[in-house]
């Protein structure tokens, strides 16, 4: 499938989403490159727990297991009806005592989201850490496969045009942002996909991670 390049006033640049995006500077502007591929990232604040033992304390002596996500690679098939996203990251996860074996199960999500704000689907999964005797330190990969209509992360024909038509310095349009536009800023919005990727945390783990 063909990648368009929209083209938009200098230091203006259209950050749509896809899961490859460059730019450059180009006569009448920045071009930056958007595919139908979803965004993919770790929501801020999500992508680390930490465990303590006891559970209700919180002094730093007892933290039992931190875990985080982390290497994120997604993988788009944008060819067919369905964007399709597989995503593979890696956990990485410490405990407090090398003790015996050990196996800690971690809830992950993997959350769809639409124009910034509309969750369009959800779904919780669990990873499985598992450590050696003796060792502090586990790892382990976790996976998840996002997919999205193509129909609904296409522009529509005219907004694509308004973004992609030339501008040359000094005339009216090239001080113009086409995104000022409340109709091609919704249609952008309503195209742009993220695929977001974080442990699933309980109230106490949300606050905790805020506040430490």
């Amino acid at each position: 499938m063909s990648v368009p390049k929209f083209t938009v006033p200098a230091l203006i640049l259209l950050a749509a989403g896809g899961c490859a995006r460059t730019g450059e500077i180009t006569e009448g502007g920045i071009s930056a490159v958007r595919t139908a591929c979803p965004t993919v990232a770790i929501p801020a604040g999500l992508g680390d727990v930490t465990l303590f033992d006891p559970a209700t304390s919180r002094e730093a002596e007892a933290i039992d297991v931190v875990a985080t996500i982390t290497n994120v690679q997604p993988t788009c098939n944008d060819a067919g009806a369905q964007v399709v996203t597989n995503i593979k990251f890696d956990v990485l996860a410490r405990r407090r005592d090398a003790g015996p074996a050990r196996d800690v199960v971690l809830p992950y999500f993997l959350t769809v989201v639409r124009g910034g704000t509309k969750v369009e689907a959800k779904r919780v999964s669990n990873i499985t850490l598992h450590f050696e005797a003796g060792q502090i330190r586990a790892s382990a990969v976790g996976s998840a496969t996002s997919s999205v209509s193509h129909a609904a992360a296409t522009l529509p024909d005219d907004v694509r045009r308004r973004l992609t038509e030339k501008r040359k310095a000094g005339e009216q349009s090239a001080a113009t942002d086409p995104l000022s536009d409340p109709t091609v800023r919704s249609a952008v919005l309503s195209a742009t996909f993220e695929a977001l990727i974080g442990f699933q945390l309980t109230e106490d783990q949300l606050k905790y991670n805020a506040t430490r």
